[in-house]
């Protein structure tokens, strides 16, 4: 009974449980499953990889008032990529239009053309839902798809000077994921794990809908006193802006955008015979900070510090430096996501910009009971999640990399944005092959000495 509970909760948690026949044409040696396919860890485009390491979380030495209240702590994190760049209006917009064309297709496969659904697999097994065929075309202008396609514009009374556009409102996605700290969750009868038993896993399989267009008017919301129509009408859809780190987004749609985006990887991974990765996701708030850090233990900003100008003169960061003048550091908003120097890591804006979502909850006192190693502290029933680097509008104080902030997942601000890291599956042992090859060479060649 023991082990069929533990095959359970394998089962539950889905691990890649591969059922084959062995035979007995083996040696009747342990040898392992033979022909498995051969992993090599890929460098994602766009993101940099950060080796494992420890650091001191928390306040540094010279930010006297947070270090009275709050006790810096020796953390280790894990091998990750990260963004290289915040996430650029034209990175995120490739998120938005890949959910626009997702609805097009099912519209008109729905009723113009089958072609662009597949409703069966490859042994004519009928999907629950069709899937969409991304090889068949999308004739915005052709008269038959145009007006099946009508109900994704604007209706004609909301129309301004008539112009035919396409309704941000309607670009909902739907996303899936795991909830693997509600499935390891141990209890009594009416724990969560024993809701359904311990076969069924759904309970742990949630499921969002979410609106994925930018919120463009917070350029006018966040500033009620202030001339910011341009920024509104062009920031996200103008080329100009092509290059600058995405803003209006909430921590929820940067958390679909990661889950999007690791779907997208994987779908085309399996296409071409591959093996799925890891998840792109927001990083914790110990993997944000010690990737700001760039290798500088102690150090108050990401370029070391105390300093917030170079030996030029020149400013550091995007931030408002003096009372009232925002344009003394080259920028009245936000600037080009590669702008200033990257960190010792090589990426770029860690402080400064926009302040950015990162996984965690806000919890005020989280350095006292989370873990060293990893930590995370995420609630789902917290609302409140915690932003870091500060931004294009804020003080010198909030730059600092052990400085913490927070904002509500359902609230866009025109001065948060964001950027994701994946997983680096295993340990980095490079070095450490490399050393025991040396070694291997060096007791052979004094085997063959004697």
């Amino acid at each position: 009974m023991k082990n069929l509970l533990k095959l359970s909760a394998a089962a539950l948690l889905g691990l890649p449980l591969l059922l084959s026949s062995c035979g007995n044409s083996g040696t009747g040696q342990l040898v392992g499953v033979q022909n498995r396919i051969q992993w090599f860890q890929p460098d994602p485009y766009g993101m940099l990889y950060l080796p494992m390491g420890s650091y001191n979380m928390g306040p540094s030495d010279q930010d006297v008032p947070y270090a009275s209240t709050t006790k810096s702590k020796t953390v280790s994190v894990q091998a990750f990529y990260m963004d290289e760049t915040e996430i650029t209006n034209n990175e995120y917009r490739q998120f938005v239009f890949w959910v626009r064309d997702s609805i097009a297709h099912r519209i008109i496969g729905e009723e113009v053309d089958e072609e662009h659904l597949i409703f069966t697999d490859a042994y004519e097994q009928d999907y629950d839902v069709p899937h969409i065929n991304w090889n068949a075309r999308i004739e915005w202008s052709e008269p038959e798809q145009r007006e099946a396609l009508e109900v994704m514009y604007y209706p004609e009374f909301e129309r301004f000077r008539g112009r035919r556009e396409i309704d941000g409102r309607k670009l909902d996605y739907e996303y899936f994921w795991i909830d693997y700290r509600d499935a390891a969750r141990k209890g009594g009868p009416g724990a969560p794990l024993r809701q359904r038993g311990m076969t069924d896993r759904s309970v742990f399989i949630k499921r969002d809908v979410i609106n994925v267009y930018p919120d463009t008017l917070v350029w006018v919301h966040d500033f009620t006193y202030s001339f910011n129509e341009p920024m509104t009408k062009m920031y996200f859809s103008h080329p100009a802006y092509d290059d600058y780190p995405v803003v209006g987004v909430t921590w929820k749609q940067a958390r679909a955008f990661g889950i999007w985006r690791t779907d997208l990887l994987n779908k085309y991974l399996h296409q071409i015979g591959g093996v799925s990765v890891q998840d792109f996701r927001l990083p914790t708030e110990s993997e944000w900070e010690y990737a700001a850090r760039g290798g500088l233990d102690l150090a108050p900003f990401p370029w070391g510090g105390p300093y917030i100008r170079n030996t030029r003169g020149c400013f550091l960061a995007n931030f408002k430096p003096m009372r009232g003048d925002y344009a003394v550091d080259q920028a009245l908003y936000t600037v080009e996501a590669d702008a200033y120097d990257p960190n010792g890591f090589n990426l770029y804006n860690m402080a400064g910009n926009v302040a950015e979502w990162v996984d965690s909850s806000y919890e005020p006192e989280a350095y006292e009971f989370s873990i060293t190693m990893n930590p995370n502290v995420n609630k789902e029933e917290n609302k409140k999640k915690v932003v870091r680097g500060g931004s294009w509008k804020d003080v010198k104080y909030f730059l600092q990399v052990s400085s913490r902030d927070y904002e509500y997942a359902d609230q866009p601000r025109s001065y948060i944005g964001f950027r994701t890291v994946h997983d680096y599956l295993g340990a980095d042992a490079t070095a450490n092959a490399m050393t025991n090859d040396a070694v291997k060479k060096q007791k052979n060649k004094r085997s063959s000495i004697k």
